[in-house]
């Protein structure tokens, strides 16, 4: 059986990792709810599937399933609309892997997480995403892997989108830290565990360089020769209530597990590496 991966919710991880497998002659089905997005999709070499609909035909011939839809207040809206198909097809995956957040580890004041930790999420997002997880670990003999995803940035997302369009804010919040991943380092941590699979186990995927948010908005702006936004406390800043509750979080996260499990070398193992590689490309052309 050819290789195939069904990709459900195509977002940006998903596309990135999409451009690696396609190439190397992967079939690769990604579900998208904008109907907009089916000629993008279809362009980039993966087989556009409207959402929703019955999984049921194109499950017979797939062997993984990547998963990136966020939960909602009833649970994962995936296996609501779709366990089913997926229990009946279970024997011939040879990998599910569900793209969670490192949000599930909840506060920690700044310390340091791994995936041994105990989730305590603080926000009702976080808390949707543990159910989630176990929902779909709980599924008996699905080799289901997940991957608890730091903030993530890449082309087109990330500090100078934000400076360029004049919403950045340098936040201050005492004792703030976030961890982050690049696109492509998550797209090769998926594909690594792909080549290894080992159902059950859970990643935490980011750099090795956690840092306070306004520390990146100002390397950011140093780097396009941009004067940094004005400094703004947390309590006065603008912002909307979801991009308010990521502050609800401060911890550094660890990721040997994917160096020495799954042998990844991240290509952008800090902020300032990836900041001047996308900037780099970018004036490349």
């Amino acid at each position: 059986m050819k290789n195939t991966l069904l990709s459900l919710g195509h977002g940006f991880s998903a596309q990135a990792l999409a451009a690696r497998l396609v190439p190397q002659g992967w079939r690769v089905i990604g579900t998208t709810r904008k109907t907009e997005k089916l000629e993008e999709l279809s362009a980039s070499g993966v087989e556009p599937l409207l959402w929703p609909c019955d999984l049921t035909s194109c499950l017979r011939d797939v062997t993984h399933i990547l998963t990136s839809a966020g939960p909602d207040a009833q649970g994962d809206p995936i296996l609501r609309a779709a366990r089913p198909a997926i229990e009946a097809v279970k024997s011939q995956l040879h990998w599910v892997g569900y793209l969670s957040t490192t949000g599930v580890y909840g506060d920690h004041d700044g310390g340091w997480v791994d995936e041994t930790t105990a989730l305590d999420p603080a926000t009702e997002r976080g808390k949707r995403r543990v159910l989630a997880e176990r929902e779909w670990l709980d599924i008996d003999d699905l080799p289901v892997h997940v991957f608890r995803l730091a903030g993530i940035y890449g082309p087109g997302r990330g500090p100078f989108a934000k400076l360029r369009r004049g919403v950045a804010q340098r936040v201050i919040k005492k004792n703030q830290v976030f961890s982050r991943t690049h696109v492509q380092d998550i797209a090769q941590v998926l594909e690594a565990s792909m080549a290894q699979p080992n159902p059950g186990r859970i990643y935490n995927v980011c750099d090795d360089d956690p840092q306070p948010p306004e520390v990146v908005i100002e390397y950011a702006a140093k780097l396009l020769g941009m004067a940094p936004p004005p400094a703004v406390a947390f309590e006065e800043a603008t912002m909307s209530p979801m991009a308010r509750t990521f502050y609800s979080d401060s911890k550094r996260v660890r990721n040997d597990r994917i160096k020495d499990e799954l042998g990844v070398t991240l290509k952008y193992p800090t902020f300032k590496a990836a900041l001047e590689a996308m900037l780099a490309q970018e004036r490349s052309g």
